[in-house]
């Protein structure tokens, strides 16, 4: 099998004896390149093996071997010849001809051409490549065939599409290549100089010598301090101006040219439209506006027109400095070390405030400078002053809000309510009334007036009050209206005023506390137990009703301890370690003298009650519940006693209490949820297993009946103390003196 031949070689071919040109052809076969005619000998008289060849950048792939192809042999190995091409310049007196100068690459992997044409720097022509790679085909009458490299050589012409081209020389690799294939090269030539740059290169170097030249010191600073830059946060006011206002400013000082960047932060929706640059990057003058100057006066450097002789072809042109620098204008710019926090600088006829600055400024000055103080400046505006809204007086037409409206807008409407998330949060909703209810006193001069009791009710969800009589129990509803639900105002103000009415307030109401509704005067005597936890709950609107405070005005008196523990003895003869409420009153208030008022003794003694019977109180609830079975007439005990046993598969008697409950629901039993889970809370035993038997005949009114609830009416019942005659609410019967004692004092009864 033959080796790869060179391609661009000229073969010859024995057909009936005769001979014709023919460039190679390659075929492929399984992906290898494979030669699909037979060569002859070309320019040498032989046949050149690979071997002889020996290119020096050739490499071939180990698992090809020898049989490599061509395009692989030959890939990235290229013919660099240098030429040039005259071109005639017409109706130009100064030439009447240039020279460019071309590069061809030959690249033998495909006999493919490339025309580069180097750039020269203010030639004025288009360079860069002139013809793009492909195989170029021969100049008439062998347009048929293309160039290969045995048509290159040196001082040899080439026509290119009818543009001939002057070899001059080539590379060292080109022409070793060369001389392997056989080929006699010519030596090299040199290109003529192009007369255009000759003349421009005299006149350049007549210009050059007398350019003159001043030493400026800049690069190191651009080294030095390139891409450093201090930034500060600045304010110009502009208020004081007709639509003026104060302006956010972040000025940038370039360390590698001494220059400054003014950009404006605008705020959100401030309305203004946001441009780039409130001060492009340059140099600030101290004192601008400068004015207009004339062109020289205030550059860096002054230059002078230097010509001599007649204005002819040959004239001699150049350019001195004015060395002494006359009519020069000496200008002042901003430096760092003019920008300091606290100062004002001039930014074109704008006074700008220096406010703030970032970490790497604060640096740089504190080690150049030496500069520890860095204290900012709010560029915020003050807060405008309030200007106080005056309404004219209440008329005296309607409520205040309700004639407020008409002042506020052209078409009066509603008043709204001002607080809808508190009416939203504090609505009444399940157990939660949000409702606080205290029991009063009228408090008049008026004999047939002096026992009458009301409920005062205040609504959280709106601050209203309502203020309703119990009667008799023969009445119709047993509540009297007294006060609709309204906002009461605080009694001793002025009717007609052009300031809101205060109202009473939620803080306003506790035990003991005289409140004024409408010109009736109330004694708050009690309160009921949803109200007095609520206080408890939320103890720090309500200090009355948090106990450590209260404690701490019994510590405040030093009283001795002994004594006072023998006073509580001798109330206590029985040793029973408790007092009725009423004895342990009267004592906490001697013990007070005066400093405790009736709500913090309230506090006191819920936290130290003593908790009641819990039998009396399922005698109450079984009470209840009977009272509540006779109005409805049920007596189906004994199915629900079947049907519990029915379900009670293990026969043990008891079942989960949660079963009794969806029993007691199926078979509707006319109780309320509320009690029905306190009466099967106490029938509970530690499993919550309810013994069904004894939980029912409890219930049945017929069998097991127990004692009607007598309702004490709250106008009979009163304190032991008859001096101040106010009506108990209070549940409360006994107090363990011995804790309260304890916490008060510090010692423990032995």
């Amino acid at each position: 099998m033959s080796l790869p031949l060179l391609p661009g070689y000229s073969f010859s071919r024995n057909v009936g004896k005769q001979k014709f040109h023919k460039s190679q052809h390659w075929g492929f076969c399984n992906n290898v390149g494979m030669l699909m005619s037979e060569s002859k000998p070309g320019i040498g008289g032989e046949l050149l093996s690979w071997q002889k060849l020996e290119p020096k950048y050739t490499v071939f792939p180990q698992e090809m071997g020898s049989e490599a192809p061509s395009w692989v042999a030959f890939d990235k190995q290229v013919l660099s010849f240098d030429a040039y091409v005259e071109d005639e310049v017409p109706d130009k007196r100064q030439e009447n001809y240039r020279i460019r100068r071309y590069k061809i690459l030959f690249y033998l992997e495909d006999d493919t051409i490339q025309v580069n044409e180097p750039e020269v720097k203010n030639s004025g022509l288009l360079q860069g490549t002139f013809i793009h790679r492909h195989r170029i085909p021969l100049p008439p009458p062998d347009e048929n065939e293309f160039y290969t490299a045995c048509h290159f050589n040196i001082n040899i012409d080439v026509v290119f599409y009818g543009r001939t081209f002057r070899i001059y020389d080539c590379d060292a690799f080109t022409k070793n290549f060369l001389k392997k294939m056989g080929v006699k090269l010519s030596p090299p030539g040199q290109c003529p100089e192009d007369p255009y740059l000759k003349i421009w290169r005299k006149n350049l170097d007549n210009i050059m010598d007398v350019y003159p030249h001043e030493s400026s010191n800049t690069l190191k600073q651009f080294l030095e301090y390139d891409r450093k830059v201090l930034r500060f946060f600045c304010l110009w006011d502009d208020s004081t101006s007709l639509f003026g206002d104060r302006r956010e400013l972040v000025l940038r000082y370039f360390l590698s040219d001494d220059t400054i960047e003014v950009r404006e932060l605008l705020p959100h929706n401030s309305g203004r439209s946001g441009m780039p640059f409130f001060l492009r990057r340059r140099k600030l003058p101290k004192y601008g506006p400068p004015g207009v100057y004339q062109p020289g006066k205030v550059a860096d450097q002054a230059v002078l027109n230097v010509y001599g002789g007649r204005l002819t072809v040959s004239q001699l042109r150049g350019y001195l400095l004015d060395k002494c620098k006359l009519g020069k204008l000496e200008q002042e710019f901003y430096k760092d070390s003019d920008l300091s926090l606290g100062t004002t600088i001039n930014v074109w006829g704008r006074k700008v405030l220096l406010c703030d600055c970032d970490e790497f400024t604060k640096t740089y000055y504190k080690n150049k400078y030496g500069i520890e103080n860095f204290t900012s400046i709010s560029c915020k505006a003050p807060p405008p002053p309030k200007i106080e809204r005056k309404f004219p007086p209440y008329t005296g037409f309607g409520s205040e809000e309700d004639s407020l409206c008409s002042c506020i807008s052209l078409l009066p409407k509603c008043p709204r309510q001002n607080n809808i998330r508190k009416f939203l949060e504090k609505d009444s909703y399940g157990d939660e009334s949000n409702i606080l209810r205290f029991l009063a006193k009228l408090i008049t001069s008026q004999y047939a007036s002096l026992d009458r009791l009301f409920i005062i009710s205040y609504f959280l969800s709106d601050d209203t009050i309502s203020v309703f009589e119990p009667t008799d129990k023969n009445s119709v509803s047993g509540l009297q209206k007294f006060l609709k639900r309204m906002r009461v105002k605080k009694h001793g103000q002025k009717v007609f005023k052009s300031e809101p009415s205060e109202y009473i307030k939620v803080q306003d109401l506790y035990i003991g506390a005289q409140v004024i509704v409408n010109g009736y005067m109330f004694l708050l005597l009690s309160a009921d137990e949803y109200t007095l936890q609520f206080m408890e709950k939320n103890a720090d609107e309500f200090p009355l009703s948090k106990l450590e405070l209260v404690l701490e005005k019994l510590k405040e008196k030093p009283l001795n301890s002994r004594d006072i523990m023998l006073v509580f003895r001798a109330a206590d003869p029985g040793d029973t370690k408790k007092m009725d409420y009423n004895t342990f009153r009267d004592i906490v208030m001697t013990i007070a003298a005066g400093k405790l008022i009736e709500q913090e003794f309230v506090t006191i003694a819920r936290h130290y009650r003593v908790p009641d019977d819990p039998c009396l109180d399922m005698n109450v609830l079984i009470a209840m519940a009977h009272e509540q079975l006779k109005k409805n007439n049920f007596e189906s005990f004994e199915r629900l006693i079947y049907r519990c046993v029915y379900q009670d598969r293990e026969k043990k008697n008891v079942l989960p209490s949660k079963d009794i409950r969806r029993l007691c629901k199926s078979c509707r039993l006319p109780l309320i949820d509320d009690l029905l889970g306190s009466l099967l809370s106490m029938f509970e035993d530690s499993e919550e297993q309810i013994n069904y038997e004894s939980f029912f005949c409890a219930l049945n009114w017929r069998i097991n009946p127990v004692p009607e609830l007598v309702e004490t009416s709250p106008l009979k019942e009163r304190y032991d103390d008859v001096s101040v005659g106010m009506p108990s609410l209070i549940p409360l019967k006994y107090i363990d003196y011995l804790k309260f004692f304890n916490d008060v004092y510090g010692i423990e009864e032995q």
